[in-house]
């Protein structure tokens, strides 16, 4: 039996698991890969007959568009089950050398007629990222959560500032990020992921747009349950949240959830208020997204209300 176990884990550790074939790989293939896999960590398989399986849907982004917010909101549903973290399976070295195996083993456990789900923000902006989430399934159904691109910037420096501020360690201004010789700072790394077109691009490389639902994010914040709706469509999820799973919550001003009577809002790190940025310096902000804005626009064939 120890023999048994220990050439089991010895499967999963094979890095040939990772696939390193463009999109030759086909659906069948997939599916007998992930079949492989789900016997290679059988002595993981619950009890009461659920299992891990790869992911259906990724929310592959965007970093502070409200990532955590779309995947709470979208556990609601009874036919989801989302991995807790963030796995960062696609984007990291370290992990993707460990394969398909390690990346199965993050999941969480379901039954069959559920939908895997996980999200990691850094997925969007990740040049490689495209190619290997095809690899492993060319037809997975993805998410991105997109809000105003100079509302996004803010929010990055406010989570990396508070992060700072944690920690007890100093952090410069935003100011001192936006602007260098009097002019915008292009190299700063926030604004180059609200460039959202760039990013689109390199995924409509491997995916038809079909394939990519876009959520706003900003009338996800305003009004959740329309954009929570057409998410269910996509998915081709049965109609099971409703209007009253929301309620406001004025103490924090934004929405929070009620799922079989009981409330849960977001951690408190979410919703933190932006820093004060002089007019002028949010002005240019607004006009450096203005080209990049309608080109995304005519990529995706719809419009945003942003700046």
């Amino acid at each position: 039996m120890a023999a048994l176990l220990l050439g089991a884990v010895l499967l999963v550790a094979q890095p040939q698991l990772v696939p390193s074939r463009p999109a030759e790989l086909g659906q069948q293939e997939l599916l007998r890969k992930a079949g492989t896999l789900q016997d290679d960590i059988r002595e993981g398989a619950a009890p009461n007959g659920s299992a891990q399986q790869l992911p259906q849907t990724i929310i592959i982004g965007v970093r502070k568009g409200g990532t955590r917010a779309l995947l709470e909101m979208l556990s609601l549903h009874p036919d989801v089950a989302a991995a807790e973290n963030e796995v960062h399976f696609f984007d990291w070295e370290e992990h993707y050398s460990h394969g398909l195996g390690w990346y199965l083993s993050q999941m969480p456990f379901s039954w069959p007629h559920q939908l895997t789900v996980e999200k990691t923000p850094a997925y969007f902006t990740s040049p490689k990222v495209p190619e290997r989430v095809h690899n492993m399934n060319p037809s997975i159904q993805l998410l991105l959560i997109l809000r105003d691109p100079s509302e996004r910037v803010l929010s990055d420096y406010t989570q990396v500032f508070y992060n700072h501020m944690q920690k007890r360690k100093p952090y410069p201004s935003i100011e001192e990020f936006l602007v260098r010789d009097g002019r915008l700072n292009v190299d700063y790394k926030a604004l180059n992921r609200s460039l959202y077109h760039v990013h689109m691009q390199n995924w409509l490389r491997f995916f038809p747009l079909r394939h990519i639902h876009i959520v706003d994010g900003d009338r996800l914040i305003r009004d959740p349950f329309p954009e929570i709706q057409k998410v269910e469509r996509f998915l081709k999820l049965s109609p099971q949240i409703n209007a009253s799973n929301f309620y406001f919550n004025k103490t924090k001003g934004f929405y929070c959830l009620r799922d079989s009577g009981r409330d849960r809002c977001l951690h408190e790190s979410k919703g933190r208020a932006h820093p004060q940025v002089d007019p002028k310096l949010l002005n240019k902000l607004h006009e450096y997204f203005h080209e990049p804005n309608k080109k995304f626009f005519e990529l995706v064939g719809r419009t945003f209300d942003w700046h």
